[in-house]
């Protein structure tokens, strides 16, 4: 008998080709030929002041797609009557935000009301990934801007959930658990604020005990990061990679085999019987990961997206396009103001017409009104 979930994960694998059919490479090619380049430049020029961008924007990305799908919600600004998932505990650390805008002003100044922000969040992530040493890989594009943001819609996973849960959650949105795998790797250039991990440096679980899965010879160096001063407002942090910080690379799965995993869930990827294979193959083979990763990123990038004359393509990515006055649907349709009729001729006295009526008696016609 089928039940009711098998008929949802039905009509979600029958729908996303559908949606994926209206992607394509180079959707800008005739619209907006220098859409992509323009994207590319100004995320160079970010990362050569900045390189801690391509974390920024991998975080970022993830919480895009993984609310109500790759459609730039998350770059809604709240309004009096709304809160938008900015607003959301998981997303006080998004940043870059003023980076998107950079972009967007740029695209609407070459080619106004045509790049979508969603499709610009996964160009500039690709871009970024690329620059901090990660692969270049195709970007579908054609995407369209989401006409909702609120608060109550993120439910993002937490650092410290589980293998199996973790799985479900990218098992719901379409992923893989060796896809999920690679894009945890996307830490290799992350860090973490020590709210985040520091239960494990001293009571983990609530054992009063540092986490046995955790290398010893680490346990140190984090508690003296975490007690020291942060001019930081979230606190003091780390990088997830402690070995290359701000390159994209393997070395992040390397770590993991030494017991060097920051956050638990990282940990746990390289002990759970179902992922760990995983974890060790990437660790030993650099060009695997990276080809997984680059896959698993454009799948990810094709979650719920909008295509065709759904959504919008926004003018400001804070904020959705005012409302425009509604047309008619069908002009032919449309009701035409009834016309005034035309008083009846005066019958002229003496030629056997009626008597005439002194003026001010004759009876008006009533014109009905229209609500």
């Amino acid at each position: 008998m089928r039940t009711k979930g098998s008929f949802v994960l039905f009509f979600f694998f029958f729908i996303f080709p559908l949606a994926l059919a209206q992607l394509r490479p180079g959707f800008y090619g005739t619209s907006c030929p220098r859409a992509e380049s323009i994207v590319s430049d100004l995320v160079q020029k970010r990362f050569s002041a900045d390189n801690s961008v391509t974390a920024a924007l991998l975080r970022m990305h993830f919480h895009d797609c993984f609310v109500t799908g790759c459609d730039a919600s998350i770059l809604i600004d709240s309004t009096n009557q709304t809160q938008s998932e900015k607003e959301s505990g998981a997303n006080q650390t998004v940043r870059e935000f003023e980076l998107i805008d950079e972009i967007k002003k740029a695209l609407e100044a070459e080619c106004p009301s045509t790049v979508s922000c969603a499709d610009i969040i996964t160009l500039a992530t690709r871009d970024a990934v690329t620059l901090a040493g990660g692969p270049r890989y195709t970007v579908l594009t054609g995407r369209r801007d989401g006409l909702r943001s609120n608060v109550d819609d993120v439910d993002l996973p937490g650092p410290q959930i589980s293998v199996p849960d973790a799985q479900q959650v990218f098992q719901a949105k379409g992923l893989t658990s060796d896809e999920m795998v690679s894009l945890l790797g996307a830490h290799t250039v992350g860090f973490a604020h020590c709210s985040f991990f520091k239960d494990r440096l001293t009571n983990f679980q609530g054992t009063g005990l540092p986490d046995p899965t955790m290398n010893v010879t680490l346990i140190p160096k984090l508690r003296r990061i975490c007690d020291a001063a942060s001019t930081d407002n979230f606190g003091p942090k780390t990088f997830l990679d402690q070995s290359t910080n701000f390159v994209f690379d393997n070395k992040f799965h390397s770590e993991i085999l030494s017991r060097r995993g920051i956050l638990q869930i990282d940990q746990e990827l390289g002990l759970d019987r179902s992922t760990a294979p995983m974890v060790s193959k990437f660790a030993f083979n650099s060009d695997e990961f990276l080809r997984s990763f680059a896959s698993a990123m454009v799948n990810m990038g094709n979650i719920q997206v909008l295509v065709g004359n759904a959504g919008e393509i926004r003018q400001n990515c804070r904020a959705f396009n005012p409302l425009k006055a509604p047309t008619p649907s069908n002009p032919g349709n449309t009701p035409k103001p009834i016309p005034k009729p035309k008083p009846k001729p005066r019958p002229r006295p003496g030629k056997g017409g009626r008597k005439q009526k002194p003026p001010g008696k004759e009876r008006k016609n009533k014109i009905p009104r229209i609500f």
